[in-house]
């Protein structure tokens, strides 16, 4: 039998790193050979493991990039929020590991990605874009970074800039709804894992594609398969899509 993949989970104390922790346990070609959390010594903890789990703060994930990419550490960043610079400092760490940079890990949600694209290229332009998310109550960071994903697919069937296109949420006398904006929706309340709903609404019909999470075993178990798949990968940027073979 060959080795396990030895992880690092960084943000190990969270609810995702909990999780993490506990389906790769149930699995038996992965150990956790190392938890880190804040205060702890990142550094010195990756000399043990191949990979690192990061879901931990959108603040300190370039340096969790740059850290792995000097140790040559196959990383997958389930953190989300991220400003344009931190994105491109993540990206340059892509250039010297595999890197797995993803929204979801939840294989579900990945298929509402697919299917969100495929959906807005059948019904053409006729269909206004709406999409609305709901997570728990102790969410930081709006919209998610599943609906800025799936309104950034949407953006790009319709040739639309994301930043320029976005609505988030509408109050006052806005005036009537123009054809190039897509509307983005955020309720936050109680313990709610994650909810995302796209709507196609023309004069007449309305179609809607939804994904409801349970519990957050999903995203874990996601982020364990990218793990292992990205350790047998070159130096890249990869996502979700990539893993599960959807582009």
């Amino acid at each position: 039998m060959s080795q396990p993949l030895h992880l690092c989970i960084h943000g190990s104390k969270g609810r995702m790193g909990q999780a993490l922790i506990r389906c790769a346990a149930e699995d038996p070609t992965l150990e956790v050979t190392a938890e880190v959390d804040s205060g702890d010594n990142f550094a010195d903890a990756i000399t043990s493991c191949d990979a690192v789990i990061d879901f931990s703060a959108t603040q300190i994930t370039p340096q969790v990039a740059q850290a792995c990419a000097d140790a040559g550490k196959v990383l997958v960043i389930g953190t989300t929020g991220h400003e344009l610079a931190e994105r491109e400092q993540i990206s340059r760490a892509a250039l010297k590991i595999p890197l797995v940079f993803s929204p979801n890990y939840s294989v579900g949600v990945n298929t509402l990605f697919w299917l969100t694209r495929k959906a807005a290229e059948i019904l053409g332009p006729g269909f206004d874009l709406e999409v609305v998310e709901m997570h728990h109550r102790l969410k930081k960071d709006s919209p998610s970074g599943t609906a800025r994903h799936l309104a950034e697919i949407l953006a790009e069937v319709r040739k639309l800039e994301y930043v320029e296109a976005a609505r988030h949420g509408r109050a006052g006398l806005v005036g009537e709804r123009s054809e190039n904006e897509i509307g983005i929706h955020a309720i936050r309340g109680g313990d709610v894992v994650g909810d995302h709903t796209v709507i196609y609404a023309a004069p007449g019909e309305r179609l809607e594609l939804t994904h409801k999470a349970s519990n957050r075993d999903t995203f874990a178990r996601g982020a364990l398969r990218a793990a292992k798949w990205a350790s047998t990968q070159s130096p890249g940027l990869y996502d979700m899509q990539d893993v599960l073979g959807l582009k």
